[in-house]
């Protein structure tokens, strides 16, 4: 049986509809405009390297967002991340969303694990249980780092409104 490639017309079209999804999720990993831009590229060179179309629509969600997780994680433990700004300046500077920056900020200060949960959950609809095996965890893990995220951001909350003046 013959292996089905990408054609031009159907990468421009997973492209279109996909990108921002896979954005998303490096934001939300990378918290750098710049660095979740060149990540959410690298992904769909991925996609065209890996050759092979998508067995449905889940199976193509799935792999991007595993894809996306996975070269993030990489791109954040390279070298020259090192040797750089901090977190605390890059934030400042694009970790910005104007709808609700207060809100962008706190999920932005929670681990990678949390702000990873809490985006396919909210963001994309996701249940515990397929988020557990898109992730390749434990349903009960899963179930705890939403229950921790949610209480981190209450927390967080909280604590703005009493420092906050407004």
């Amino acid at each position: 049986m013959e292996a089905h490639t990408w054609s031009r017309d159907a990468l421009a079209d997973l492209y279109a509809r996909r990108f921002g999804m896979v954005y998303q999720v490096c934001l939300v990993l990378m918290k750098s405009v710049p660095d979740a831009e060149d990540a959410a590229q690298t992904v769909f060179r991925r996609v065209l390297e890996r050759g092979q179309l998508f067995r449905d629509p889940e199976h193509e969600k799935a792999w991007l967002i595993v894809a996306a997780r996975n070269e993030c994680r990489n791109q954040l433990k390279h070298w020259w991340r090192t040797r750089r700004a901090g977190t605390e300046t890059l934030d400042g500077l694009t970790w910005e969303d104007p709808r609700d920056g207060t809100v962008w900020e706190q999920v932005a200060a929670l681990p990678e694990a949390h702000r990873l949960v809490l985006y396919l959950h909210y963001y994309q609809g996701y249940t515990t249980g397929e988020m557990a095996e898109l992730l390749g965890e434990n349903p009960s893990t899963v179930r705890s780092r939403l229950a921790q995220a949610r209480k981190k951001l209450k927390l967080r909350s909280c604590i703005h409104k009493r420092i906050s003046p407004w």
